[in-house]
């Protein structure tokens, strides 16, 4: 059974206030910049601050805080370095996924192709009723539905492991722009209608120019394809 903010009942004190920083981090309650503090914390959650100081130590070893003895956390700010990075390892890991998918047989496309779609129907009744939350986890479905396809098992792994950023990513990227919403399902459709057609190039095209248009959108207008000082493009 869960508890306040769907934390399973029993679960430690220390634990609740991990998740709920994470969660509040995460979904930019607590936007990156913001000073937070264990007292803040610890009243929400009705705790000592014991436990919220060892979730926040916690959390700055994840990267999200940055704590200053005495006055609190900073919530640290995605750096267009690790959006750069993201996207790139996105590129990497679902345009091999894609690739592969195309080569396989034209009923098993059409298999995945209809759970994309399913997802794409979630996407839509979530910009119908205005939950961004739930968009951008419809949003994070359709891409972990593309790499689970393609049975690679390391690959899946190393996916999951940036689901936190992608998340914040998107989030910061709806807020951006109310056609973006709009944009992503036409740029999800054009990605499921190329894999069906078993169309490898084409994939690779629609998911670069996806990604290109989430990289615009987060860095507020920084040319496609560029990356800060010191670092390389990704794509064309």
């Amino acid at each position: 059974m869960a508890g306040n903010g769907g934390v399973p009942a029993g679960t430690s004190a220390k634990e609740r206030a991990y998740r709920d920083t994470k969660s509040r981090i995460l979904d930019g309650s607590f936007p990156g910049g913001d000073l937070i503090t264990e007292g803040q914390v610890a009243e929400t959650l009705a705790m000592s601050r014991t436990p919220v100081r060892e979730a926040f130590l916690r959390l700055e070893a994840e990267g999200l805080l940055r704590l200053f003895p005495k006055r609190g956390a900073l919530v640290v700010a995605v750096s267009p370095h690790e959006v750069e990075d993201v996207l790139e390892a996105r590129e990497l890991v679902e345009g091999h996924a894609l690739e592969k998918l195309c080569a396989v047989s034209e009923a098993e496309r059409a298999v995945v192709a209809r759970a994309l779609r399913d997802v794409l129907d979630v996407q839509r009744a979530a910009l119908a009723s205005g939950d961004q939350r739930a968009f951008a986890e419809a949003d994070r479905r359709f891409h972990i539905t593309v790499v689970e396809s393609a049975r690679n098992a390391i690959l899946l792994e190393l996916y999951a492991s940036l689901r936190d950023r992608q998340l914040r990513m998107n989030l910061g990227s709806l807020e951006r722009g109310p056609s973006r919403p709009h944009e992503i399902l036409t740029q999800h459709e054009a990605i499921v209608d190329a894999l069906g057609r078993g169309d490898r190039a084409g994939t690779r095209e629609r998911l670069r120019d996806h990604l290109d248009a989430t990289r615009v959108s987060v860095l507020g207008g920084q040319r496609a394809g560029t990356r800060p000082a010191g670092g390389h493009p990704i794509g064309g």
